[in-house]
């Protein structure tokens, strides 16, 4: 399911300009994603509950706006930073948080892999379906120190994105079911593509690897929040 030689950031970033319209529907979320809308609402109501006094929010991999948009109505004093690699995703998500005359603070386009995040300047981070771009494990070390440095004592870090399995035949299993949920979700011709666009483009990790990783950049109070299939999420809490 998953080769080695993938496209580059570049292609990765002309992709994405083409696909913003997929990006914009908040109540669906990225329907190849299993669960999508059942993560943006355990987000919203967790961040909105856990954080109520929270003061920025970084968005990495924004996309849209629809994780942005959803934890923003909750806490709308929030001022938000938008990162992503695409300007067209970028845009459409400020134009919609702007309609809604929420705050946003910054904008920046960039890979995040190649970011130097401030120190802790931010309650809330948050990268929906964004990081199994980062090509290597070395890469998903740096990434996620960058984002602890970036919080402030006691913020927190929210994640979802596609993984992998430690177990070859977990694997092949969980690859089955995620066939079976695309092509019911469209037919068989749409799970080869949805297969063939993981292939070139996405680098998953495991989530046992996720946790440790996490774990040695100084997170603590690391919960699994959702898992189904090949996709799960997160959340990891900086220590005050």
């Amino acid at each position: 399911m998953f080769h080695q030689e993938k496209i580059s950031i570049e292609e990765l970033r002309c992709q994405f300009d083409g696909e913003v319209e997929r990006f914009s529907n908040e109540q669906t979320g990225q329907t190849s994603s299993v669960d999508a809308p059942l993560i943006l609402s355990i987000f919203e109501t967790s961040i909105g509950r856990m954080y109520p006094n929270a003061q920025r929010l970084l968005d990495i991999g924004c996309g849209a706006g629809n994780f942005s948009l959803r934890i923003t109505r909750k806490l709308p004093h929030l001022k938000l930073t938008l990162l992503d690699l695409s300007t067209k995703m970028l845009q459409k998500a400020k134009e919609r948080l702007l309609a809604e005359n929420f705050n946003v603070e910054e904008t920046i386009q960039t890979d995040i892999a190649q970011t130097e995040l401030p120190n802790e300047k931010f309650d809330i981070v948050v990268a929906a379906a964004s990081l199994h771009h980062i090509r290597t494990q070395q890469g998903w070390k740096n990434v996620f120190n960058q984002i602890y440095r970036s919080l402030i004592p006691g913020g927190s870090f929210w994640m979802s994105d596609l993984i992998r399995h430690e177990n070859e035949a977990i694997e092949m299993l969980q690859k089955e079911r995620y066939a079976e949920y695309l092509c019911g979700l469209r037919d068989q011709s749409y799970q080869q593509h949805v297969f063939e666009y993981i292939d070139r483009s996405d680098t998953p990790e495991t989530l046992a690897f996720l946790i440790r990783t996490l774990e040695e950049s100084g997170f603590r109070q690391i919960d699994i929040i959702h898992k189904n299939i090949v996709f799960a999420a997160l959340v990891a809490v900086k220590p005050l």
